[in-house]
């Protein structure tokens, strides 16, 4: 039986109201023209409310929501205990002239839980954290070069960009340098050719960049990684800030069995609220207390102690195996729901935040045709980006979203004839 589709007339009434205030409408990759969402015309612009696994938008049209904010909702939307923990400390105090000492204690449960890291430094975004990684490397090393991984996303600051992207100045990253994922020839080739003037080794701890299949280190990788890094003096940073927390409570260094020397955290941290983390060896402490790097929010109370309840329940639910099992589960349903409909689902990156592509067409039209007929039946997915999981997602919803996909793939295949 055909499934209802949503209605989005008052979303496109509010976006039309934005596109006279706000450049875009929708800035980001959030925004209908950066790609994401094809055709626009099947995805809402503005949500209403949030609760779970689940948003509202403003025509009341509810979605099983994949996406989870771009990652902060690791838990559920509104989960009880977390605000309950931020709520008790906002009727103390959040945004003070000196620190809470709640940010000890974040550091203090971020130290414990972490395996390699000997401190924390708090900020609010990711790229604030990947910012001062590389920051801190050149400070330590006083060497201005980074190798970064084809495909790589670390933020938005100048130097993660390309010369072609609109603001960007070549001399922002004339000292990146760039090797392909799981490469180590490559590794060791950019290594000798430009001997002593390489700062760190940035990456993600699995390949899951944007409009390609997620790609997991091979067998011995990061091991050797670590060596040559130890060996040449080079900083290693993981940006753990879309996987970390979902994979391992140690960190995914700790996950693919290796030690970061900085690894940047955010999205999980605090389970949407405003918090991102930089913890690191002992080694480069010092360097970073000697950095002169904050913002006017960073030192707010509230998000520590949302963030050290976040943390504390991940550890009680032993949240990684879940999102494993329930990862698994969803995309071994909907690889199903794709052969059984004459379609091969191509599912890739861990189970926790996995990547799809319909491997039916190179052109990936047949791909954002199925993820519109999803989205337009009340499951939130995107084209071309990562997926996540979060503890609210029960197994009933993950039922729905199956057979949600079957609707979605037989509309597909009546609209190509």
């Amino acid at each position: 039986m055909a499934l209802p589709l949503n209605n989005y007339e008052k979303n496109n009434e509010a976006f039309a109201r934005a596109q006279q205030l706000i450049p875009g409408g929708i800035y980001g990759h959030q925004g209908p023209a950066e790609g994401c969402y094809i055709p626009a015309s099947a995805f809402p612009r503005f949500s209403e409310r949030a609760e779970g696994t689940y948003f509202w938008d403003l025509d009341g049209n509810r979605f099983v929501d994949y996406m989870c904010g771009y990652g902060p909702n690791v838990l559920g939307y509104g989960d009880a205990d977390v605000n309950a923990a931020a709520l008790e400390q906002l009727k103390i105090e959040n945004c003070v002239t000196i620190p809470s000492y709640k940010m000890v204690e974040f550091a203090e449960v971020l130290v414990d839980t972490v395996a390699s890291a000997d401190w924390a430094f708090f900020a609010k975004n990711g790229g604030d954290t990947t910012t001062l990684a590389i920051m801190t490397a050149r400070a330590h090393t006083h060497k201005k070069k980074i190798i970064f991984i084809n495909g790589f996303y670390h933020g938005v600051a100048p130097w993660t960009q390309k010369v072609d992207y609109p603001g960007v100045i070549p001399e922002d990253v004339v000292n990146n340098l760039y090797i392909d994922w799981n490469n180590i020839p490559a590794l060791e080739q950019v290594i000798a050719e430009n001997a002593g003037e390489i700062a760190a080794f940035i990456a993600t701890p699995y390949l899951h960049g944007n409009f390609a299949d997620n790609v997991l280190p091979a067998e011995g990788y990061w091991q050797k990684v670590r060596e040559i890094c130890t060996k040449n003096g080079i900083v290693l940073i993981i940006d753990d800030v879309r996987a970390g927390f979902r994979l391992d409570l140690a960190g995914s260094d700790h996950f693919y069995g290796f030690e970061a020397d900085l690894i940047c955290f955010c999205k999980a941290l605090a389970n949407g609220w405003n918090v991102s983390a930089l913890c690191g060896k002992e080694f480069l402490k010092s360097t970073v207390s000697g950095m002169s790097y904050t913002g006017s929010y960073w030192m707010s109370a509230v998000p520590f102690a949302a963030g050290i309840a976040c943390i504390n329940k991940l550890k009680t639910l032993d949240a990684p195996k879940e999102f494993r099992e329930k990862g698994l589960k969803l995309t071994q349903g909907l690889a199903a729901a794709a052969t059984n409909n004459g379609f091969h689902l191509s599912v890739s990156g861990e189970p926790a935040l996995f990547y799809l592509r319909l491997a039916d067409d190179d052109s990936l039209m047949i791909h954002q045709q199925w993820i519109a007929e999803m989205v337009k039946r009340g499951v939130f997915v995107t084209n071309h980006h990562n997926h996540f999981i979060n503890h609210a997602l029960s197994y009933e919803d993950i039922q729905f979203t199956v057979d949600v996909a079957e609707d979605a793939f037989h509309a597909v295949k009546k609209l190509r004839g």
